[in-house]
């Protein structure tokens, strides 16, 4: 009989761990460069910075390693964006960008949709504008059969 394997691989590692979180992000970050409602959220010139705390921020969130808190304390995230207005424009926009960053890392369809499930989530509640409202829901609709 065989042992269990006792190392459950982690959703870091599944989505294949620091180069996926990586191309992500870069991804992510040069739609946001040229986006004109976005762009004025990062008050920082270069976008370097925000793109590795992000980074960072995904990779420990995921289960990789905790150099984010190590570096920047507890994520906080509601706390670290309420100096920005972030509307439901904007969050829409955020989403368009990171859906075609997803869409560039070919994973498989169940990571695919953990991850966009959780960024959109992320998405809704950062918005500081109005109301949170409930993102829409991304799994399968099932209906019902009738029976005569």
């Amino acid at each position: 009989m065989t042992a269990p394997n006792p190392h459950e691989p982690t959703p870091y590692e599944r989505f294949g761990g620091e180069p996926t979180f990586r191309q992500l992000v870069t991804t992510f970050y040069a739609g946001v460069a040229g986006d004109p409602l976005l762009r004025p959220l990062y008050p920082e010139e270069d976008l370097g910075p925000a793109t590795e705390r992000l980074t960072l921020f995904l990779m420990q969130y995921w289960g990789g390693p905790n150099t984010y808190s190590q570096q920047r304390g507890h994520p906080q995230l509601r706390m670290r964006h309420a100096p920005f207005e972030v509307s439901p424009a904007a969050r829409d926009a955020w989403l368009r960008h990171m859906r075609k960053a997803v869409e560039s890392l070919a994973l498989a369809p169940d990571l695919e949709h953990t991850l966009w499930e959780y960024l959109q989530k992320a998405a809704y509640f950062m918005v500081n504008t109005e109301p949170p409202v409930e993102p829409p829901t991304t799994g399968l609709t099932i209906r019902s059969k009738t029976h005569n």
